[in-house]
């Protein structure tokens, strides 16, 4: 079973969410909140395996209630394509994000994906805030990648670029389980936590550019699994 809370201001919000989680047999919403502060005093009592939170709340807003929760996944859910706090709560510790409008079905997979320790990213959001943020990012040097043997760069290339294992396995002409290792050395000397801190990481380095997007972003699906 997989437990979940719900971190929006907007009640109504809340209950459509709800009714949606409630007719899966592996989902339990079990606790709800209206802002950060109340999602975090909640999680000090409840156990909880993934957060949808909002970014824009009163009190606390998203974005710094994600980079204070340990342990729980958090999925950010967000209303606009272009919204910079989104962008920052995936720096923060975030799964990943999509928008409000996302199709009940989509909403269910993409917390199993999460609860299983992958991350979930809307195309156009990623493509279109990318775009327009990746000049505004932080000056500060990133961790240097002379660590990274030219196997585990080149695997943080594609993963940047939106590529799923799988494919990265099919290109490299190696075993999927091959993959994961090297992508879990290269999240372990860069310090990142998971593959959408891969992205952010990619350009705020100068790996990436934006004109460089993403090839999982010219794909029909409504979100990217990276």
């Amino acid at each position: 079973m997989i437990r979940v809370m719900l971190v929006d201001d907007q009640e109504l919000l809340r209950a459509g969410f709800r009714m949606v989680l409630a007719a899966q047999p592996d989902i339990e919403v079990v606790a709800e909140a209206g802002d950060g502060a109340a999602a975090l005093e909640l999680l000090e009592s409840t156990e909880v395996d993934v957060v949808l939170m909002d970014v824009r709340m009163p009190v606390m807003d998203g974005v710094e209630a994600t980079s204070r929760i340990q342990g729980p996944k958090v999925l950010i859910l967000t209303t606009f394509d272009l919204d910079e706090y989104a962008f920052a709560a995936v720096k923060a510790g975030a799964a990943g994000f999509l928008l409000k409008d996302v199709p009940p079905a989509d909403l269910v997979e993409a917390i199993k994906i999460v609860h299983a320790g992958d991350s979930v990213v809307s195309p156009s959001t990623l493509r279109r805030m990318l775009d327009r943020f990746a000049a505004q990012l932080p000056t500060d040097d990133p961790v240097a990648t002379a660590d990274l043997t030219p196997r585990e760069r080149e695997v943080l290339l594609m993963v940047a670029r939106g590529l799923s294992n799988m494919e990265i396995a099919g290109r490299l002409q190696v075993a999927e389980a091959t993959v994961k290792t090297h992508l879990g050395r290269v999240l372990a000397k860069l310090g990142l936590r998971d593959r959408a801190q891969v992205v952010v990481y990619a350009y705020e380095a100068g790996l990436i550019v934006p004109s460089h997007r993403p090839e999982a972003i010219g794909r029909k699906s409504d979100r990217s699994h990276l």
